[in-house]
């Protein structure tokens, strides 16, 4: 019989992670009518507006689409919405009116780029980013830019000429951006006047070496069956309501915005205010990219030398667990894949199986539908521990709302913090309860346990808990 170290401590709270978590704020820049992943991405949005607070969603041009908007694609995306909206109310509250959404539809400026920034170019879709930012709410807003973000610097413009530094200043500290790579050469000029704006963004004309791409390419390692389109057909598009009917057959990649709010859905792993925490968008380090890297000559936006560092593409190292027929009922792959498109691609199967089955509370009751476990932690998600000491975590009565079989994953995710070594547990990784030991540090170092649960319903939905554990010298 092993004799476990358990610390005394961690059994003194518990913390539940459901659908609870504070809801994001967020404004969505659009090149609708440009390529049908907008509407793609749009309509999996739509899913989530009970768990974003979408504040805007606002028709802009990009490199693509240079002297034209198309709001009136969104609207027959939300008129589809407005169809099944009261279905989706029995699955969860919250879910908005499309009258409400509608409110929030802006039209940009049908110009290109820098073209649009400037004197005279105010539109009610850069004074609505204005409105929205100087609302008495203390959340960050995040920008969502599925194309060019020009309205964004026309916000921005508009700002600093017309606030005090103060003002701006804190106005700006509101900000998030994440953007689908540059589609128009205002996003670096923002990086560079406005060098405090939180910015993610792979600066690259090659979308090929981006990390955005792993939502709809094939990768060795990864299920690409998720990414098909007999998957689409099947999950998405046909016999699932209007909503579904409303998603398009993918003309180049599908979905290629859809990462820019990923990591916006509350379920216990994303947390984009830390983008080097990986999430369902993917996972970025802060640092200075070499534009060498990045220019392909593919694209008529050209990658120019940043002038500050911004949050751009990263690695993992990932081994995929895969089911056992016998024995323990998971086992790591032998195989294991790095790379930046890794950090996203690693979550797959959970967010389109969380995307299908919300495609399904478009149409089917409560009963027949699935929903997603709810995880307990009998622990605080943040704790400490001394260099070389064994702890133990535990998230027995975690559960199911449909009543369905749950399984459990723990795991170590060695990019997520600041120890880098890979540190294994000690017995089993499927069981409620996980034991660790503790790497023997010099200096004070954090690691981050992630628990993935899992149901057993159609389709499989998973959730998770993140353990930020300090260790001590």
């Amino acid at each position: 019989m092993k004799i476990l170290l358990i610390i005394p401590f961690l059994f003194l709270s518990t913390v539940v992670f459901g659908d609870q978590e504070a809801r994001h704020r967020m404004i969505v820049l659009t090149d609708m009518g440009a390529d049908p992943d907008d509407e793609q991405s749009l309509v999996r949005l739509l899913l989530y507006a009970n768990q974003i607070d979408i504040e805007g969603i606002v028709a802009t041009t990009s490199c693509w689409h240079q002297d034209r908007i198309r709001p009136d694609f969104i609207e027959g995306i939300l008129s589809a919405y407005e169809k099944v909206q009261p279905n989706l109310l029995k699955h969860e509250d919250g879910y908005p009116t499309a009258k409400a959404l509608r409110k929030t539809v802006k039209e940009g400026i049908p110009k290109y780029g820098m073209e649009g920034v400037g004197e005279g170019m105010d539109t009610e879709g850069s004074d609505w980013i204005i409105e929205v930012l100087e609302r008495d709410d203390e959340r960050p807003l995040w920008i969502s830019v599925w194309g060019g973000p020009n309205v964004l610097a026309q916000a921005l413009y508009k700002i600093d000429k017309t606030r005090s530094k103060k003002e701006a200043d804190k106005l700006i500290s509101k900000l998030r951006v994440y953007t689908i790579s540059d589609q128009d050469d205002s996003a670096m000029w923002m990086r560079k006047e406005f060098p405090n704006l939180f910015y993610i963004v792979t600066p690259t004309d090659d979308y090929g070496k981006s990390t955005w791409i792993a939502i709809n390419n094939n990768h060795e390692g990864a299920d690409n069956s998720y990414v098909s389109n007999p998957w689409l057909e099947e999950n998405i598009q046909q016999g699932h309501g209007p909503l579904g009917a409303r998603y398009p057959d993918t003309s180049w990649g599908f979905e290629g915005d859809t990462p820019a709010f990923l990591g916006l859905i509350p379920n216990g792993l994303n947390n984009l205010e830390k983008p080097n925490w990986g999430s369902w968008g993917g996972r970025y380090e802060l640092s200075i990219p070499d534009v060498n890297d990045f220019v392909d000559g593919g694209s008529v936006v050209v990658p120019e030398p940043e002038t500050r560092p911004i949050w751009t593409d990263t690695s993992d190292i990932y081994t995929p667990y895969r089911k056992s027929e016998f024995k323990r009922a998971v086992e790591k792959s032998e195989e294991s894949y790095s790379g930046n498109a890794v950090t996203l691609w690693r979550w797959r199967e959970d967010f389109q199986n969380d995307f299908a089955a919300r495609m399904d509370w478009s149409t089917m009751s409560y009963e027949e539908a699935n929903h997603p476990p709810v995880v307990h932690l009998n622990h605080p998600n943040e704790i400490t521990v001394k260099s070389g000491q064994g702890f133990s975590l535990d998230a027995y009565g975690s559960s199911d709302p449909d009543g369905d079989s749950i399984s459990f994953l723990w795991f170590h995710y060695p990019e997520a913090g600041t120890y880098k070594t890979f540190v294994p547990h000690n017995g089993a990784e499927n069981f409620d309860r996980v034991n660790y030991t503790a790497p023997k540090v010099e200096k004070e170092e954090t690691m981050h346990i992630i628990l993935k649960l899992s149901d057993k319903g159609t389709p499989a939905l998973s959730r998770y808990a993140r353990v930020v554990v300090t260790v001590q010298p």
